[in-house]
């Protein structure tokens, strides 16, 4: 199994959103598993919608990075693309998403 780095917010050097971003990285592991059961229930809008929302507050956060594969997962998901799709979808961007990392480095 090969080591992934961590993956840090742009914005973990503002001594004014530091709390912020830390407090987001602590409830990632909730969103994750918002995701998961959302797909394992096959509610693929709801599951759109909360990856349109993780896509925006990962902007916001400093962790644009996400913004790409929640995209590609709301869009999957929005346009009723293939169990597979979503799931392989999904999977790219809960993979990302274990990797953020605390707000200071």
């Amino acid at each position: 199994m090969q080591f992934e780095p961590s993956l840090f917010s742009t914005l973990s050097g503002d001594p004014h959103l530091g709390e912020l971003v830390e407090l987001y990285v602590q409830e990632m592991p909730e969103r994750i598993a918002l995701l998961e059961r959302l797909a394992a229930a096959q509610q693929w809008e709801e599951l759109a919608r909360a990856a349109h929302q993780l896509k925006g507050s990962a902007g916001g956060y400093g962790f644009g990075i996400l913004a790409g594969p929640a995209e590609r997962l709301e869009q999957a998901a929005r346009k009723g693309a293939d169990t597979t799709s979503i799931l392989q979808a999904l999977a790219q961007l809960v993979q990302l998403c274990r990797r953020i990392g605390p707000a200071t480095h």
